[in-house]
This record gives C-alpha cells, structure tokens and sequence, in this order.
C-alpha cells in the first residue's frame, strides 16, 4: 500500500463506556481511496498505535477536519444529555433553612424525610430567627438618619390601596447609602449592605417577596412593621448624635459582609433566575473550597447553579439520622455539627470547610451516622443527589478519551468558546501523557489561532517542567521538525504537510520564548535547538515566511547572553547581622538585578558553640555540599551521614534542610542563622545573642522624613525586588526546589521583604518610649498604608497592616486610645480590606477592579499555588492532571498581568532621598514575637485592675 494512501481514522468501541456517554477512540490503520481521503474523511487529533517519526507526516491528512464523522455522531448523541442539563436549570427546588425538614435533637422522635425535591429557600426572608445585636443597632441606626432627613426617600406610600408606612425604594435606599460614606463606592455595595440587613430580617421587601435590589421594589425597617411607640415621631437629638457616632464606628463592618449577604442570596435563588454573572460570583467561590479541589472546573461550574445555601437557628438540630435514605452532601460555612453513632454516641466534630454526606451521592446506602448541629446559626452549601449525578453524565457525555494500546493517552472534554470565534464548541485538555499533549498541541493549537496566546498552550509553556523537563520537550520538538530526515521520495503532499509542521515547531518556539523569556535559554540544549533551527530556516526557501520570527528568537537570546555574559561572576553576601542580601561591593543592589543559578553568595556557617566559618559558593549549591565543607573546616571529624544543615530561628526554632535542597542562604529568616550539627545533638543548638537584638540598618528619625517619600521609595525598591521574580520560581517553591535543583533566590528575597517590612513596624512603635511620639508614628505608619495602597503596592500595604495588626501593638492602649477618630476608621478599612474570611475574599474583589502596574499580596499567591497542588493530584492514572496545571498556570499569570506595564510613579517632592533610600533597604527589625512582646509590655505596662 503506499504511503501517500495509508490513512488513521477513529472508531467508537460500544459497550459499557458508550452507555455511560464517555467516548473510547481506537485508532486502526486501513487504507482509503483518493477519493475518501478528497472527501474529507480525517480527524483533528490522531493517536497512534507505536507510530514512528515517519509515522508523523500522515497526519497531515487528518487536519482538515474538525472531527471524524463517528466523533460527530457521537456527540450529536451526548447532545440529548442537555435536556439534563435544563432540567436542573430549570426544575431544581429545595427548601427554606428552616422548613419542617429538620428537627431539634430535643423533639426528634420519628424524623421527616426531606422530599427528593424540596422548595428552594426563599431569598426575601431572613435566615435567622432574630437579628442579631449588632445588626439590629445598625438598622436603628440608619433609621434614625433616614427619618431625621426631611428629603430622603423613606416615606408613607400606597401600595395596592394599603397604605405602608415609611418604607423606600430600594433604588433611592442604595443612592442615599452611597451619599453618605466615602467607603461605599459602587452600587452594587450598597445593595449588598441592604441585603446583609435584609438577610437578618432588620429590613424587608413589603410584601416579602424579594430580596434587596436596587430596583424600585419597596422595603422597610422592622421597627416599621412592629409599629408602636418607638416608631413614631421625629428622633430627638440625643438619638441622632448617637446614630451617627455608631454608623462612623460600624459602617465598615456592614460594608464588610456586603459582599458574603450578596452571595448567600444569591444561592438562595431558584437555579434559574440566577443570572450568569452570579453563577460566576459563586464559581468564583467554590474554586477556594478544599472539599471540592478534585472536581474539575466543568462540574465546579455546574455546581454554581444547584448549590443551595441552608441556614439553621439552633444548636442541637438534627440534620438527618443515622439510617435515613441519604440524598444530600454538605459542606460547611459556619459554625460545627456532630457526628454521632448508636451505640457509640459522638465520634467525630466537623468545623468549617468540612464535608460530609458525600457517599449519598456515590451509592444509595442509608446513612451511616447522625448528624446533629453543634452551634447557633450554622450555615450549611447543599447539593441533592439527583441534580449532581445528572451533571456528573452530562460531563462524561462531553469528554473524549483517545487511547493507544487499549489506554487512555489523552481525555479532551467540550466546553462553549468564548464570544467571537467561529464555533459554538472546542475541546480542553483534561489530563494526558506528556508527549501526546504536546502532538495535540502542535496539531491543533498553532498555525490557526488569531490575536492572543491560546490558554492550552500558555498553559503548557507555564507549567511543562513539572511533567515535562526542558530536555525532554527539546528531544521532542526535534524529532518533529526531523520528521522528514529518514523519507527518501516525498510527493507534493508530504512536502507541504512537512514543511507545515516546521512552521509549528518555529511558531512553538516562538510562543515558548514569549511566554517564559529568559528562562527558555537557560538549558544550553534550547540555545543548540534555536541556532539548528536557524540553520534550516535560512537553507529552505519554503521557510521564508519564518525567518522573521527566528531573527526574533535569536535577538532574544543574544540579549541573554550578552546579560548573562556581563553579569558572569556576580558576587553577593549574606551580611551577619541580619541584614537582607546584598551585592558583595557593598553598595545597594543595582535595580533590576536578578540573582542567578551560577552566582557565587558569601556566608557564614555556625555549630553548636557558635564558632564559625565563612563559605562562597554558588547559588545552587545543595545542603549537603554545604555541610561536608563547614564540618571539614569546623573540624567536626564526622561523616556526612550523622551531620545535618540546620536552620535557628530568633525563637529558638529549628528547621532541618534536605540534603538536595539548594539556595540555602537566602531561604533563611528574618534574623535566622545557619548551623551545621550532628543529627543527634539538635537540642544543643542555641540562638546567638544578636539574634534577640534588631538587625543592623540606617538609625533615622522618621519624624523627619516624608510619608509619601517614604512610600514612593519603599515601592520603587520592592518593585525592582518584584521584577526579579520569575514565575518557575513559584513551582519550585510549591513542589520544593530540590525536585527541580532550581533555585529560589530572588522570590525569598521578596518574601523576606515582607516580613521585614511587616516586623519593622513592630519594631519601631515598641522601640519609642515616649507616648506622644508613638501615636505620632501609629499615624504615620496608616498614612504610609494608604500611600502604598495608593500607588498600588500590596505586598508592602499589607506588610504595613499587619504590623500595626501585631498583638505588641493593638495592646498598647494608651496610645491607640489617643488616636484621631479618622485614623482609626482608615485603619478599620484597611483592616476589612487584608481580612482572610473567605480566603480573602475583599482583597480578592478590591485587586480585580485594579489595572498594571501593582505589586500583589505575594504569600496569597503562594497560598493559592499551595491550594491547587495539595488539593489535586499532579497524576491521574497515568496522565498528567493537566486541570491542575491549569490551575497553577491562572496564578503565575496574575504575576505576568501585574508586571505588563512599567512602574511610573510621579515622584513627590525630594526632601531628604539619599536618606530615604538609604533606610528603606535595610531596616532595624526584630522577628522574635516573644522580645517585641517584652518591649511593648516595657513601654506600656499592662493596667491593673
């Protein structure tokens, strides 16, 4: 046969699998008539059973379609599964928290089984029994002002004849909210506020009908629904002082659970009315619950419409027994249950972010315990049984598995593409190995995209190293742009599929190369493939149109290497007193410069009785290379084996490196040292004396300098800091550098920068002894919060808050009780904004609405790679979980997002910079909490009562 004939095509192998909507495609070799193969009988993806390098020029024959006609079948058929899909849409409905479907434990005899379709829970009533204290002084409070006004909107209305008294509009409601504070600024926050009070039954809809909308439906206080005397009449004086006192106090608070009222309502609705920038609000939200890290993002999406929000009053409710037919899973927002057993009574206590309930979903055994809540107001995330499984086969209908050797090599799964592109559907990777995720990738993904990195591949040229080292996909790139080098005869047809694929493996590199930048050149295998490349581009006329974009690649990398090459023998040090890491020279590190591999770092090494030895090596060097030189010149006279490089904190504190850790030096503490001990004598390791001391920087009055000096300085310097790091440096540091032999170098040097930052604040305010100077500078520190909020450096505004939120500080009473009353409220907002209640969820909301250049919150970013790495498993019976580098890769973009436009900053007027600059990169810090403790009990001793 020959080979211009041979065609690969998909077959769909019945049996169970289809029966369940998961597509099994098998590849099989057969031949084709010219005239099939001029029919357009081909595949977008191809896998093939042991296909050589000559095997890959067939495939040019499969790229003229978009999917094999059984693929099309197949998925007209997974087609009738979207009627599931409107079901839940459209027919879901489950109860109120407080419907007759539970119980207290104190009258439960015989329960009421939940029907398999409950009511949904109305949004418009409350989800408590009472209002709480609080929330009930705040109605009171913006009552009073409403009433107070003559012009405002709250009044005596007809409605349907019936005369209502005093209620408003809830259009009016949110523009007089907005009129009256500075920290409400959109619409949508007041309506959020309204409904937090709604929510609680403080307002309400006048028929109960609907929650809070800034719509013209009317609602009213409570106060005006119970009538009587205290809602008659003009408040008095008195009344109106104290309302305004307390909404200057409190306001920030009900500002802050806006936002959480917002989405409670919200899963409180019928699936079907929730609009689609809701369910993005909730999918938002459920992407950061642990319980559901192993989903994929389809279900995750799906699951924004079903879930259900429940709320109940009483501690000591029964949920559901033990014994009754299970159909529901639970995950918990707040508040405790009980899991208790007969016969063996209470076993376990689940707390927020559990789970539980998930087997009723797997199988229809009855439930194994009972479930009985612990605490009031426990609120509960519902999903029943029936509308979870019909999503779980309607994923399933839309996934595509393709199979080599009767095993899955790639899992594709349909999902809708985004507006303006031409087709209504395409196709994600879910998981796969390694090498046929990069054959889809070069097959489908390039040559055709328009404007834009397509998401799979940035994916992919993000997060490879994890699954794919560099070695490895240069080997494989050159085996396709070779793939011609073993053909003798090519017909017109091999030559123009081959030279097609070329133009990819060009085109790849130049994506790579825009992706990653200077860390594609880093492997010297990457640098040989570009010149080869380079070689064959100028040898073949077909590949002129590619010339461009290799002269492009080269000049990136002769930028490089010529960075690099002026750069060589970089040398930095570890100062001993505590001071960050600098350049050898002495002077401040130059702006912009990145600290490599091959740079040599000077430090010192200490043992047990704090003698010790003075070390250079390069950034890379392990641990255990590290410690078998210190001991020889230590002397320690004992192997390698029974010696271990450890690090003593300022507390006391110990932590053991690995032996092929690397970047050891700059990894180390605030005022941590290095300590090279034998395994079984780690208790004789003690902190040094200076330890406990601040370390060394510039002694300055900081009543003399600038605050917005100080900020614009302490930005441009962290700046730098942030440009420095590379975004591999945030995998190395969530899988651990020594599965990489990577360095972390310049992300430690930013990490440590926030505490330092942070422990600075600390430092100073338990430093002053004098009461007038250290309320002149608590004020100063909350001026330089909002400067740096202001020029949108978050890293060191958060830094700033927290040290003011540092228990050595909020203790000193006297001098927060001398504080202007404006300070203290700025300070509440500031504090609201890094508040870490659903995972940060204001600071999260306030940076979305922000545009580059920003320096972000960086242990957030760590935090969330954590998340999705502990979360989900990288391997997936054997394929790579490609949903988890998704994951990682959507963060490591937020870092490429706030760096995509230079820093600018309008300097303000220079009084002092040569001093500013000098103290702000080296402050005088001290990081043991025990010793800032101390101080602060010395400057302010604790009253007796």
């Amino acid at each position: 046969m020959a080979a211009s004939q041979q065609r690969w095509s998909a077959q769909i192998v019945a049996g169970e699998d289809l029966a369940s909507g998961v597509l099994l495609l098998r590849y099989r070799r057969h031949s084709l008539e010219p005239a099939e193969a001029q029919a357009g009988a081909g595949v977008a993806h191809v896998a093939t059973d042991g296909a050589t390098s000559a095997d890959v020029k067939r495939r040019r024959q499969l790229q003229r379609g978009q999917m094999t006609r059984s693929q099309s079948m197949a998925f007209e058929m997974s087609n009738k599964n979207k009627e599931l899909m409107n079901d839940i849409f459209t027919n879901c409905k489950f109860k109120n928290g407080f419907g007759p479907g539970v119980q207290t434990a104190a009258a439960a005899t015989s329960p009421t089984k939940r029907p398999l379709s409950p009511d949904h829970p109305n949004p418009a009533l409350p989800i408590t029994e009472t209002p709480s204290p609080a929330m009930s002084r705040m109605g009171w409070a913006l009552r009073t002002l409403l009433v107070a006004d003559n012009s405002s909107c709250l009044k005596d209305r007809k409605v349907s004849g019936k005369l209502i008294r005093k209620c408003a509009p809830g259009t009016e409601l949110v523009d007089w909210l907005v009129n009256l504070s500075p920290i409400v600024h959109t619409r949508a926050q007041a309506a959020g506020m309204w409904q937090a009070l709604v929510e609680e039954g403080v307002l309400a809809h006048v028929n109960k009908e609907q929650p809070f909308k800034d719509k013209c439906f009317l609602y009213r206080f409570r106060l005006d629904e119970e009538g009587g005397a205290a809602a008659a009449g003009v408040p008095q004086s008195d009344d109106l002082g104290a309302a305004n006192e307390h909404i200057r106090e409190a306001l920030s608070a009900l500002f802050q659970r806006g936002p959480d009222a917002t989405l409670r309502m919200i899963l409180r609705k019928p699936s079907h009315e929730r609009t689609s920038e809701e369910l993005e609000l909730v999918f938002e939200e459920l992407v950061h619950i642990a319980a559901l890290s192993h989903l994929s993002t389809s279900i995750k999406r799906e699951l924004s419409s079903i879930f259900v929000f429940e709320a109940h009053a009483q501690a000591g409710t029964i949920l559901f027994n033990q014994g009754d037919e299970g159909r529901s899973w639970y995950i918990l927002l707040k508040g405790s249950v009980d899991v208790v057993i007969h016969g063996k009574g209470t076993v376990a206590t689940l707390k927020t972010g559990d789970d539980f309930g998930k087997l009723a979903l797997i199988n229809d055994a009855p439930r194994a315990a009972t479930i009985v809540l612990k605490e009031n107001n426990c609120h509960l995330l519902r999903v029943d049984k029936e509308h979870f499984n019909r999503i779980l086969r309607d994923v399933e209908a839309n996934t595509l598995r393709l199979q080599e050797h009767g095993k899955d090599v790639l899992v594709l799964e349909r999902v809708a593409k985004q507006r303006g592109q031409h087709s209504a559907f395409k196709y994600t990777v879910m998981s796969g190995t390694p090498a046929k995720m990069l054959e889809h990738l070069l097959e489908t993904r390039l040559g055709q995209s328009v404007g834009g990195m397509d998401p799979f591949l940035d994916d992919f040229l993000l997060t490879h190293i994890v699954f794919m080292p560099v070695v490895q996909l240069v080997d494989e790139l050159a085996n396709y742009f070779h793939c011609d080098a073993h053909e003798e005869a090519q017909t017109p047809e091999d030559r123009e599929y081959i030279i097609n694929f070329k133009k990819r493996v060009i085109q790849f590199m130049q994506k790579w190369v825009m992706a990653v930048r200077h860390a594609a050149f880093e492997e010297p295998s990457v640098c040989d493939f570009i010149e080869d490349l380079a070689a064959e581009v100028e040898a073949d006329p077909d590949l002129n149109e590619e010339t461009s974009i290799v002269h492009n690649v080269l000049t990136q990398m002769a930028r490089y290497q010529e960075d690099r090459n002026q750069n060589a023998g970089q040398k930095w040090k570890l100062p001993p007193n505590g001071q960050p890491i600098c350049l050898f020279s002495g002077n401040a590190t130059p702006s912009k410069t990145v600290i490599r591999p091959d740079d040599d770092i000077i430090f010192r090494v200490y043992c047990a009785d704090h003698t010790y030895c003075t070390l250079r090596f390069p950034m890379h060097t392990t641990a255990e290379l590290i410690k078998a030189c210190a001991a020889d010149k230590l002397q320690l006279n004992r192997g390698p084996e029974d010696l271990v490089l450890v690090e003593v904190k300022s507390n006391g504190e110990r932590s053991v490196f690995k032996d092929n850790d690397v970047s050891i030096p700059t990894g180390l503490s605030l005022n941590g040292r290095l300590f090279v001990s034998v395994k079984d004598h780690l208790d004789a390791l003690t902190q040094l004396q200076e330890q406990e001391c601040p370390t060394e920087g510039v002694d300055i009055d900081l009543e003399i300098l600038s605050t917005k000096e100080l900020a614009y300085h302490i930005t441009l310097f962290e700046w730098d800091l942030f440009w420095a790091v590379h975004e591999y440096e945030l995998l190395y540091h969530t899988f651990g550098r020594h599965h990489f032999g990577k360095i972390t170098a310049n992300l430690d040097v930013f990490l440590r920068r926030f505490n330092e930052v942070q422990y600075w604040i600390v430092t100073e305010l338990v430093s002053t002894p004098s009461l007038s100077k250290r309320v002149g500078l608590v004020r100063k520190f909350i001026k330089l919060a909002a400067y740096c909020k202001e020029y949108q450096n978050l890293n060191a505004f958060f830094a700033v808050v927290m040290g003011l939120s540092n228990m050595a500080v909020t203790r000193l009473q006297q001098t927060w009780e001398k504080i202007p009353s404006k300070f203290k409220k700025i300070f509440q907002e500031f504090e609201a904004l890094i508040d870490p209640s659903r995972n940060h969820r204001a600071y999260r909301v306030f940076v979305g609405k922000l545009q580059p250049p920003l320096i972000p919150f960086m242990p957030l970013l760590l935090k969330d790679m954590t998340f999705a790495h502990e979360g989900n498993k990288t391997s997936l019976d054997g394929l790579v979980n490609f949903e988890k580098m998704h994951m990682m890769a959507q963060t490591m973009r937020t870092i490429r997002f706030c760096r995509s436009r230079s820093l600018g900053l309008e300097p303000p007027s220079p009084k002092s910079e040569g001093e500013v600059r000098s103290y702000i990169s080296s402050f005088r810090v001290i990081d043991n909490q025990r010793v800032l403790t101390a101080m602060s009990q010395k400057v302010e001793p604790t009253r007796k009562l």
